[in-house]
């Protein structure tokens, strides 16, 4: 069990909604030692699922199991209740309790699957401007996408897809290094194709923008 007083380095938070589906590969996700576990709601469940300690579960707890919940509250783990009638999701209220930690990274683990409108709330929350000081990721059933604010060194696989996203408003000066199909500095405006289905030209791309923020998406996990 991991001090909920101290700073880590990486904050896991773990979301509810539906699981890998029948046929799909349990994801394998490398998560680091002693990082805090936060489960919002349902998301308990698929922490437990995935052979993790929760240390905190957040939400109103109107999607996890009955034995999911007495499972973590018997592990020791604290649970923060929510009324159901509230103002944010489960998986933002858990991600305003990783800030606590004052992690440098916070790494999201869910689901690419459920309702669309989840799925979509999901993706535009991880490039929130509360999240600026953390490095943000997730893990998202067989996608992975990373906020990148500034710059970020991505490994990937020769031929691996990579799409860029602006967010919350243009990104301008865009470059990129080591992708077939490089960006430079160019301006990327939300709602735009420009930056979709890219591919990895070499094992590792350099993503970069002067100003704004952009979500990367890889649509198949890398085995990096």
């Amino acid at each position: 069990m991991v001090d909920l007083q101290e700073q880590h380095e990486t904050v896991v938070v773990v979301a509810g909604g539906p699981g890998d589906g029948p046929g799909r590969r349990p994801p394998t996700i490398a998560i680091p030692a002693r990082a805090p576990i936060i489960a919002a709601d349902s998301g308990i469940d698929r922490a437990l699922a995935l052979g993790l300690h929760v240390d905190l579960a957040v939400g109103d707890f109107d999607s996890v199991s009955a034995a999911g919940l007495e499972a973590v509250r018997a592990a020791g783990a604290r649970i923060e209740r929510h009324p159901a009638e509230k103002d944010a999701t489960d998986l933002e209220l858990a991600l305003d309790a990783a800030l606590v930690f004052g992690p440098r990274r916070i790494l999201v683990v869910g689901s690419d699957a459920g309702r669309l409108d989840h799925l979509l709330s999901t993706l535009l929350l991880l490039g929130s401007a509360r999240f600026a000081g953390c490095e943000v990721d997730a893990v998202l059933g067989s996608a992975t996408a990373h906020v990148i604010r500034g710059e970020r060194l991505l490994s990937g696989d020769p031929g691996e897809l990579i799409s860029l996203f602006a967010l919350h408003g243009p990104a301008a000066g865009v470059t990129t290094e080591g992708l077939l199909y490089p960006l430079r500095g160019e301006a990327l405006e939300p709602g735009s194709s420009r930056g979709v289905s890219n591919v990895f030209a070499s094992p590792e791309a350099r993503i970069e923008l002067e100003h704004g923020v952009l979500l990367a998406v890889r649509p198949e996990r890398s085995t990096k």
